[in-house]
């Protein structure tokens, strides 16, 4: 029971740590604090997609599914739980690099109307 939990609020926050990379310059807008956890935590996110290594997330959330009884999964958390929503195919390295890149890009275009508005500000 324990672990179930523990593999469920596992989840959970790794859906939060997926949203908030991906929209997360945004929050940085109202609060530029943000900025200095999101920047290393999207760089991390990035990074584990562009060179296929599995997040850490993933592997204690199947290690707790499996301490509770159950089979866990194979591959990643994208792989497992979100590629199968958005993309009806199994997931290649091009669709994971897109996604990838899909978050570079959100964030770049994020930071980049902060860093025009902050200049603009105190110019």
């Amino acid at each position: 029971m324990l672990f179930a939990f523990l593999a469920d609020a596992l989840f959970l926050a790794h859906v939060a740590f997926i949203a908030f990379v991906g929209l997360g310059g945004f929050l940085a807008w109202r609060w530029r604090k943000v900025a200095w956890v999101h920047l290393p935590a999207a760089a991390w996110a990035v990074l584990v997609q562009f060179v296929s290594w599995m997040c850490p997330l993933t592997e204690w959330e199947n290690t707790f599914r499996q301490q509770a009884g159950d089979a866990g999964y194979a591959g990643g958390f994208i792989e497992h739980y979100i590629v199968p929503i958005v993309y009806p195919a199994n997931l290649t390295p091009h669709v994971q690099l897109s996604l990838a890149s899909l978050v570079v890009v959100l964030n770049a275009a994020a930071y980049a109307v902060y860093w025009r508005k902050w200049r603009k500000k105190r110019g």
